[in-house]
This record gives structure tokens, sequence and C-alpha cells, in this order.
């Protein structure tokens, strides 16, 4: 462990002119790489910021539910402060994510168990969970061992088409008082692990969020919030700053992506803070994500009835309060993009730049590849533009393999 550190725990990210999204664009385009911060996204300025508060307030234990950017911000600024953290996950939660955390030093709970305590796949070694492939295997079936998702959790097709080549029957039991299924297992398996997440995703993460506010309780512990919260929103602050300090004056516009608003909190008290409130900011959000575009819609806070989005990074069912209250002090434009076009900016993004980010990152991405700049200026809702920067919020949840099991997915080549 680190010895408490003075200065803060987020970097200086670059402003770069990227030349491939100002040709798309017609327009100057600045990237604000925050996914080149220490912790892989921009939740570093404002978890770290809130970290050390608390840490000079007598925490003496970290906890937090988030198994992804949330989650690594916390466990990097635990270690930094030289003080433990406990991350608690939903049973879903890949095995690149959790050995990231374990890399950081953060002791992982899968919604209650530590992650040594789990059972493990005997092939991949996996936790076996409720919610995962295993807890289908049919003996009758004449599974010689559980079956487990691979490592790649991501990539879904990778474990059934390893089902497949291992000569999975073509038919299955049903189980208890149900006939047998038929089709190929793996196929099988797929559906009802895909129908299970969908059905099961939200109330596994309340129950990794349930038990970080049980442990939160304990003496000189603090549950590190994702989002909502004032210190969150004062770090992020920081990245107005850097642009002031690297511009001077005002971008024509601010892009960015809205998950549960503390982001756009920061970069709209940064804005304030600078005198910048007049720029306009862009807030982008994948359809089934889109939280903040209903609230914006409705006038009040609106709850979604799931997160069918692939951006899982933007998958808060209710935004915070705060979010909606930004659009009454600067003006900002809520925009919603398909999840097609936001996996195709990612997939854009890595070939123009070289660098690989989350569809969460690729829906303000989108804003340019998309044509949605255009479109806004067309319809007089943007006036002519000198430049525009675009937050590239970063993310750890994403690889190749991911991508391509996306775009698989969503029908791209």
């Amino acid at each position: 462990m680190e010895g408490a550190p003075t200065g803060h725990f987020h970097t200086t990210t670059p402003l770069l002119e990227s030349w491939a999204l100002s040709r798309e664009a017609g327009v100057k385009v600045l990237l604000k790489c925050d996914n080149m911060q220490p912790a892989g996204s921009f939740k570093i300025r404002g978890i770290g910021h809130f970290c050390q508060q608390m840490a000079k307030s007598g925490c003496k234990h970290l906890v937090c539910s988030s198994g992804g950017n949330a989650g690594i911000a916390a466990a990097y600024s635990a270690r930094k402060l030289g003080i433990p953290a406990t991350i608690v996950l939903p049973e879903t939660t890949s095995l690149q994510v959790v050995t990231r955390l374990q890399g950081q030093g953060a002791e992982v709970q899968l919604a209650g168990k530590t992650f040594a305590q789990s059972p493990r796949c005997a092939s991949c070694h996996w936790p076996l969970t409720r919610a995962s492939p295993s807890g289908y295997q049919r003996q009758e079936a004449g599974w010689a061992r559980p079956q487990a998702r691979t490592c790649d959790a991501g990539a879904v097709g990778s474990w059934t088409r390893a089902a497949a080549q291992q000569g999975a029957p073509q038919t299955w039991g049903g189980g208890p008082g149900k006939p047998p299924q038929k089709g190929p297992l793996s196929w099988v398996l797929k559906e009802k692990y895909e129908s299970s997440l969908r059905r099961k995703g939200t109330e596994i993460w309340d129950d990794a969020n349930l038990r970080a506010q049980e442990l939160a309780k304990r003496d000189g512990w603090v549950n590190v919030p994702p989002f909502d919260h004032p210190l969150i929103w004062e770090g992020n602050a920081s990245l107005v700053r850097e642009l002031k300090a690297t511009l001077g004056t005002p971008p024509g516009a601010v892009v960015l992506a809205v998950g549960g608003g503390g982001l756009l909190a920061g970069v709209v008290a940064g804005l304030v803070e600078v005198g910048w409130q007049h720029v306009p900011i862009i807030a982008m959000e994948t359809r089934g994500a889109h939280s903040f575009n209903a609230a914006v819609e409705a006038g009040k806070l609106v709850t979604l009835p799931d997160i069918t989005s692939v951006a899982k990074s933007l998958g808060a069912k209710t935004v915070a309060a705060r979010a909606l209250e930004c659009t009454r002090e600067c003006r900002v434009l809520s925009e919603v993009v398909d999840d097609a076009e936001a996996v195709s900016a990612v997939q854009r993004f890595l070939d123009d730049e070289r660098l690989l980010v989350e569809p969460a990152c690729g829906a303000a991405l989108a804003f340019i590849y998309s044509g949605l700049l255009g479109r806004l200026q067309a319809e007089g809702r943007l006036g002519p533009l000198a430049s525009v920067v675009v937050i590239v919020c970063g993310g750890n949840g994403i690889n190749s393999g991911e991508l391509q099991a996306l775009k698989a997915k969503l029908g791209q080549s």
C-alpha cells in the first residue's frame, strides 16, 4: 500500500485535435482523452476527490458496489491512500473486472461472498453463480462437469461454441415438472443465460448495493457513491479547469455521455466556475439507458423499467436529481442514439484514433460519427461552431473480443 499523497489522483489528460473526426464533422473536433486516466476513465476525478476527503475525515475502509469504472476508481484511490477497499459485485461481473480490482489490492465480494470462497467451474475457474449458465446445468443431459461462461464474459459466443464443440446433446431436460427442450444445448443455454441477465440484472446489482450499504455501517467504513454526491461533481469539475487552461477561450460546444449524471454535473459546475456557462452541452445516451432524456422530456425524474442498452456504463435507471437541475443552469441538449450507432462509433474511433473505448463513450462519439451534429445545425438547434470538445470518458469494460461480440449481436460485420 502507498502512503496518503498530498495531490489529487487524476492526471491532466491530453486535449488532442482529431483530423478524422474534424473531417467527419466539418468543424474542429478536440478530444479530451480521459480514457488515459490511471484508473481507465474520468471516474477517478470525482471518486478520487471523494475518497481523499473521506480519508481526511477519518475513513478507515472504503466499500463500493460498482464492478465498473467507479469500482476501479475506488480501488485505485484506496491503494493510493493506503487504506483497504472492499468492492461488492453483482454475480454476473466478468473475470476481467475482478482481476483488475484485485490487482489494485481490493477485496472482491460477489453479492456477499469473497471471490476466493465462490465455487468454481472446473474448466475456466469462474465462480459458479445462480445467474450463470452453470445454474442451468442438467445432469440428465450428460454434462460431466459444470459449464460456465469463459473468462471473457462479454464474448458469449465463445462459450456457446465451446459447448457445441464438446458434443452438447440435441435435447436436454427441462427440470422438475418441465418437458425436455429441443435444439443445440449451447444455444438453449445462451438464450436462458441472456434472459436471466435481462430479468435479474437489476435485482443482482441491488443485492450487491444493499450488501455494500450494510458494510458501510461498520465503524470507519464509507460507501463510495458512483455519481450522486457533491464531492463527486466537485472532482469532475477539474476537467473543465483543464480545458480553460489549455484553450483559454471557450469551445463552441462540449459533448459528453450521461449515465447517472455525475460527469454532467461536474462539467456544469466547471463551466459556471470558469465563466463558460453559455457553452452548450450535448448530453448523449443510448436508447434503453436514457434515464436523463426521459427526465428532460417529462420535466421530472423518471425511472426506467429496465436497462436494455449494451452500454451498461450508462445503466442508471434513474438519473441523479442534480443532472436535471443542470438543465436550468446551462444549455443542455439531450440526445439519444441507438446501440448500433454507439458500437459503430467505438469501432470507427478505434480505426481512426487507435483507441478502444466502451459503448458508453461511443454514445458521445456517435454525436460526430452518426451525423447528429449536422442534423442539429440543420434544425437550427445548434448554430455555427468554431470547435467541439468531445469528452472521451474511457471505460474498463471492453476488449477486442467483447467489441466483436457486440458487433455480432447487433448484426455489424
